[in-house]
């Protein structure tokens, strides 16, 4: 196994770049309401990677044709935007992004409401973001990746809810998928021991109902077994010796 260590002036870099990850999810973001399509939204990433003069880390990697990867409910992971999926009151949206500054990857995602949400699916997207805050509170030097893990499953159990199994988070740097990979589950004291300077994607994936998934004929979009709806949030961080530093805020 070959774990990247990043140095200081590698991690500013992708820290510019983060930045500019975040602004273009915060747009879409503001963008995200009644009506559009997931096809917009898409169109408006694609823009908004030309206007910053960055590249889509996900268009035409392993064949995928979109700039960004889109979920409403039961969409888990990798949804394909379309121009004819129309945003509707009541849906969760889930929109993952990665981007190429300089020759280094960066990716984040965020779940949000669309118009009314009824209180659960609130819940859901509430828990999983704070399960990416606390399994990034334990991203730190001699701390493991079961440390991480622990943290996402157990806040995700003790909210009622369960957590993917079959994605993970991973490294990222040079390549969107570095070692380590960073599942929602684990046991602490077990794994990889992280070290300061390594550079993960966190992703809390949380469902509200069972943990499994399966993958549509399109062989990217991924559901719900059981038709509940599904939640992510990730940032892009620098594994600190006292402090992780999130990259993509």
């Amino acid at each position: 196994m070959s774990i990247k260590i990043k140095t200081k002036e590698e991690i500013q870099t992708m820290s510019d770049g983060g930045k500019i990850l975040a602004d273009i999810l915060n747009t879409l973001k503001t963008e995200s309401r009644i009506g559009v399509s997931t096809g917009y939204l898409d169109s408006k990433a694609e823009a908004l990677c030309k206007k910053y003069k960055v590249k889509s880390a996900f268009k035409d990697y392993n064949g995928y044709g979109a700039t960004i990867c889109t979920g409403i409910n039961d969409v888990a992971v990798h949804g394909i935007p379309s121009e004819s999926e129309l945003l509707e009151s009541g849906q969760i949206l889930s929109i993952d992004m990665g981007l190429i500054y300089q020759d280094y990857y960066l990716d984040s995602a965020i779940t949000l409401p669309i118009g009314e949400v009824d209180d659960k699916g609130i819940k859901l997207i509430e828990v999983t973001k704070l399960a990416l805050k606390r399994a990034i509170e334990v991203a730190v030097e001699g701390n493991t990746v079961g440390d991480v893990g622990f943290v996402i499953q157990n806040i995700a159990k003790i909210s009622g809810f369960s957590v993917i199994t079959q994605m993970t988070g991973h490294g990222v740097g040079r390549k969107l998928h570095e070692e380590p990979f960073i599942p929602c589950f684990g046991n602490q004291g077990e794994g990889i021991v992280l070290k300061a300077d390594m550079t993960l994607a966190i992703e809390p994936m949380i469902n509200e109902g069972g943990s499994e998934i399966f993958i549509e004929n399109d062989g990217w979009t991924s559901r719900t077994l059981d038709g509940s709806r599904s939640a992510i949030f990730e940032h892009t961080i620098a594994v600190g010796k006292r402090r992780a530093k999130i990259l993509t805020q």
